[in-house]
């Protein structure tokens, strides 16, 4: 038996083993799967935008003549995969977070790797918290930069290392998710903008599951963005597009733009994700403000039923167990709901659950029903 097959037969032994569904398709809060049309508790698609047909046929009408609708930039950022578009649309993001500037990335992982694995070196540290998401771990190991895991959102513990540690290099960098992902709780950011000016670093926050929900410019979860010195988000959560982005100094970014390889070397998003991010933002964000008012109304109610400490979308059911977390969700999709199990290594060993996911066209009524068969079932 060879390395590869011992490995996967390691992983089903563990319940561990993933697969890909296979999902005929997407409409609205609903899921198709094996001819059945389920509730679709496991999207990241937060406002429902990216299945709006409305919205999607008003773009294509409006622009389909425009000679950058096209499917494919066919080249990197810094040859030839790139117009006006762009530009626009890292104008708007950057107008939106008030930053100097923004750069795109393809994905909000490629981001968090650029961002993290290029701004630092051998005499720098990283101080991130112990749950952030695995880009940011990844990132920090190809920085081959020294760094610290302070626990979860324990910051007495972030200040201790900083004491320890922080006199030791040169830059140093905080990191922290602000709704962290599966777990749904709110990093404390005004204590963190605290502990960067004390110590003297910088402040990086991944805003990917708040951006397009929280805030008074939807920019996410603390408004007084000035005092972050970097923030990323994705544009393929709450606002239904493709691609990331990070937002910073005009200093920064031109650094990155020369120094992060994860955007030097990848072909660029195709430009009509790029229209589609700037027709969202720039002729419908009254839209996307009434989806994620509609959204925050579910979150306030689904949270007091559930009795959850959290005040986000995401709301974990901690079950334990591996076998036992898939079989009550694999009852919960007998049932007619779309929900999946988490397990390590996503999650820690032990704590394998189910994520419920809100989205603005879930019904309370929907999310209680399935808080209701969960405790039936436990």
């Amino acid at each position: 038996m060879d390395f590869y097959t011992e490995e996967i037969l390691k992983l089903k032994r563990n319940n561990n083993f993933r697969q890909i569904y296979d999902i005929e398709n997407k409409r609205g809060k609903f899921i198709r799967i094996n001819g059945r049309d389920l509730l679709n508790f496991s999207s990241n698609d937060y406002l429902n935008i990216s299945t709006d047909k409305i919205l999607l046929e008003e773009f294509i009408s409006k622009y389909k003549t425009d000679n950058e609708f096209i499917f494919s930039s066919a080249s990197s950022r810094l040859l030839t995969g790139t117009s006006s578009h762009y530009k626009r649309l890292e104008y708007n993001l950057a107008k939106i977070f008030n930053k100097q500037a923004c750069l795109l990335f393809n994905t909000g992982y490629q981001c968090n790797l650029g961002v993290v694995s290029s701004l630092v070196n051998r005499d720098d540290v990283i101080f991130s918290d112990k749950l952030n998401h695995a880009s940011i771990i990844d990132g920090m190991k190809l920085s081959n930069t020294k760094f610290y895991r302070y626990k979860h959102l324990d910051y007495e513990n972030l200040e201790k290392l900083l004491k320890k540690h922080r006199n030791d290099y040169k830059k140093a960098i905080i990191i922290s998710e602000s709704v962290f992902s599966m777990d749904g709780d709110i990093a404390d950011i005004s204590k963190l903008i605290q502990l960067k000016k004390k110590y003297d670093c910088m402040l990086m926050i991944d805003e990917a599951h708040a951006f397009g929900i929280f805030g008074k410019n939807l920019a996410g979860a603390f408004d007084e963005v000035q005092e972050i010195d970097i923030i990323t988000a994705t544009l393929g959560k709450s606002l239904g597009s493709m691609g990331a982005f990070c937002v910073s100094s005009r200093t920064i970014i031109d650094y990155l733009i020369n120094k992060a390889n994860s955007f030097i070397f990848s072909t660029a998003l195709p430009s009509a994700n790029i229209m589609w991010s700037n027709f969202l933002i720039e002729e419908k964000f009254n839209i996307i403000k009434e989806k994620s008012q509609k959204l925050i109304k579910l979150i306030n109610q689904a949270n007091i039923y559930a009795q959850n400490n959290g005040k986000t979308q995401i709301i974990p059911v901690i079950i334990g167990e591996n076998d036992k977390t898939i079989k009550i969700a694999e009852y919960l999709q007998s049932k007619g709901f779309y929900i999946l199990p988490v397990r390590p290594p996503t999650v820690p060993i032990g704590s394998s659950r189910l994520r419920l996911s809100l989205t603005a066209d879930i019904t309370f009524d929907e999310f209680k029903t399935v808080i209701d068969t969960v405790k039936e079932i436990m």
